[in-house]
């Protein structure tokens, strides 16, 4: 039972940093509008263990993700639990800005919220609940740690920049600064291949396969077991599609190897529909 736990909780965690924390360190204006309504599928060695549901919706000068996910199939036999996320923001300069963040996870066993107000990449007002315990085993939280990152949701919007293709090498060569309320960890991206996809409903077509590297550096506990197996990872995989209409790219597929088998986060429906820019106010 200890193992299977653990295994369970590595590909969870692991599945929620990575399916949710890719962001844009790239340079340029153009955008465009447009929208997303996927579902996932969770599979642990191919059964089922959860399900989820992910909404963006990017305007001209505004942008909205929200996210939702429950355990399905063999999972609910170890617990019972659902979650949802949400995060707002604007769009300056071709980038993603965000102002708020929100999730909520419970199951038979607890719950976790985390209320995140942010500003220019620097965490402005945090709120948690329960609040994390400081130990001497946990790597403290520091003012520093807060600033310059994404929040989860957020950073799951890649924008590529320039004018061509955007499934290009390129969009995987970058390192992530991610915080999500506890913890501040890297995510390390690079390049490893083109391949294509099928979805049940929507996009069929190419996408662009990174290797992921995770790296801790706050709000954890370094001797945990969890955290331990996934930094000692090199075989996590982020697949990234296109949001039509914008040079967005998010997570399609994410494969996590696990004692146990491998963890898969994949796409069965992905709808991306471009949406027309507002007319601009001034005239030529």
């Amino acid at each position: 039972m200890g193992s299977n736990h653990r295994s369970h909780r590595a590909l969870f965690l692991g599945a929620a940093m990575v399916a949710t924390t890719t962001a844009d360190g790239g340079q340029g204006i153009a955008l465009a509008q447009g929208k997303l309504d996927a579902r996932y599928s969770v599979t642990l060695a191919g059964l089922p263990v959860g399900r989820g549901g992910w909404l963006v919706d990017i305007g001209d000068e505004h942008f909205t993700a929200a996210a939702n996910g429950a355990t399905a199939g063999l999972m609910r036999v170890f617990a019972s639990g659902h979650g949802e996320s949400v995060a707002r923001g604007t769009i300056a300069g071709g980038q993603f800005v965000a102002s708020n963040y929100a999730a909520n996870i419970f199951t038979d066993r607890k719950y976790d919220e985390i209320r995140m107000v942010i500003q220019s990449g620097t965490v402005k007002d945090l709120a948690v609940e329960p609040p994390t315990v400081a130990t001497p085993e946990r790597v403290p939280v520091t003012e520093a740690h807060r600033r310059g990152v994404w929040d989860p949701m957020t950073a799951s919007l890649m924008r590529v920049p320039g004018a061509g293709d955007p499934l290009v090498p390129q969009a995987c060569q970058r390192t992530l600064a991610i915080f999500d309320g506890r913890m501040r960890y890297d995510l390390q991206l690079a390049f490893k291949r083109l391949d294509r996809v099928k979805s049940e409903i929507g996009y069929q077509g190419p996408a662009i396969v990174c290797a992921v590297q995770y790296l801790p550096i706050a709000g954890h506990v370094p001797e945990r077991a969890a955290i331990k197996y996934l930094a000692g990872l090199r075989d996590m995989e982020m697949w990234l599609a296109p949001i039509f209409g914008t040079r967005v790219l998010v997570p399609y597929r994410v494969s996590i190897p696990t004692p146990l088998g491998t963890g898969v986060l994949q796409a069965t429906q992905f709808v991306s529909i471009p949406q027309p820019a507002k007319a601009s106010a001034k005239t030529h």
